[in-house]
């Protein structure tokens, strides 16, 4: 029997010049299931999704999904793609199984937490302020270098890395501090900077709105300090005080001081997030 994928209809555009496409997954041209994928140009080559793949209950454990999901791969081949990426809900093991075996690696995980009401009190002698346009000039040069490192430690090349980092910054804050729904702040400890967090406001479940943090630091000098969770406070009194109900985050496979610490502030994982080279 051979599996195919067969478009249910043309490709679609968007105003960015992303691209999608919804694929039925066809056995001797019968459709045992669905896969749709997409392609996001950012800057250099273009990064393609797997945003999901189904195969029918009465079709399923017998190879159909692993055959999709290479046939997937060389779409998004065809489309120029250097890498593909796929978010697994956290407790779907067969398919975290299929994509480990087809050489995916976990790139991180999404975590989200309801918003305590009231929000968190921040510990005594700190504080949280928005930040001025002179730390932001700052703040979002080293952002965008610091993002592009965990693209280059995964296998990217440093200018590619370096400009799809530009390029997600001037998506997400199109108007700087004045982007409307962001949320840039400073953490003062007895009135000194030791930190920043950058939250915005927009969907984190489907079909809920809540904030995202995008960045959360604390200075190297002052680490290991508590303020790591100091800062994480304050986000979740910005997302509160937008009138948020959730807030949503993203942590890198190997960060495990930070997911422990988000893990005790009551953040669940989600997501699971992979990520495979295409040669």
């Amino acid at each position: 029997m051979t599996t195919t994928l067969r478009p249910t209809g043309p490709i679609q555009r968007d105003e960015s010049g992303a691209t999608s496409r919804t694929y039925d997954v066809c056995v001797n041209g019968r459709p045992v299931g669905a896969v749709e994928l997409a392609a996001d140009p950012g800057a250099g080559r273009p990064v393609g999704y797997i945003r999901s793949l189904r195969i029918d209950d009465a079709d399923r454990r017998r190879g159909r999904g692993t055959v999709a999901a290479l046939a997937a791969e060389e779409v998004l081949r065809g489309w120029d793609c250097t890498e593909v990426r796929a978010a697994v809900p956290a407790d779907a093991d067969p398919a975290l199984r299929l994509a480990r075996a087809l050489g995916y690696t976990e790139r991180g995980r999404n975590m989200i937490k309801e918003v305590a009401a009231p929000p968190p009190s921040l510990p005594e002698h700190v504080e949280g302020r928005p930040m001025t346009e002179t730390e932001f000039g700052h703040w979002r040069a080293q952002a965008v270098r610091h993002f592009a490192r965990d693209w280059i430690s995964g296998g990217v090349p440093e200018d590619e890395a370096l400009a799809r980092s530009e390029a997600v910054h001037a998506r997400l804050l199109p108007g700087g501090l004045a982007t409307p729904g962001a949320h840039l702040h400073i953490l003062l400890a007895d009135s000194t900077p030791v930190g920043h967090v950058w939250l915005s406001e927009r969907e984190v479940r489907p079909g809920e709105d809540g904030a995202y943090v995008f960045d959360v630091e604390v200075a190297e000098a002052f680490r290991r300090r508590g303020h790591g969770r100091a800062l994480m406070l304050l986000a979740e009194r910005i997302a509160a005080g937008a009138g948020q109900r959730l807030i949503a985050l993203h942590v890198f496979e190997g960060n495990e001081p930070a997911r422990t610490l988000y893990e005790s502030l009551g953040y669940r994982t989600t997501h699971r997030n992979l990520v495979k080279r295409l040669l």
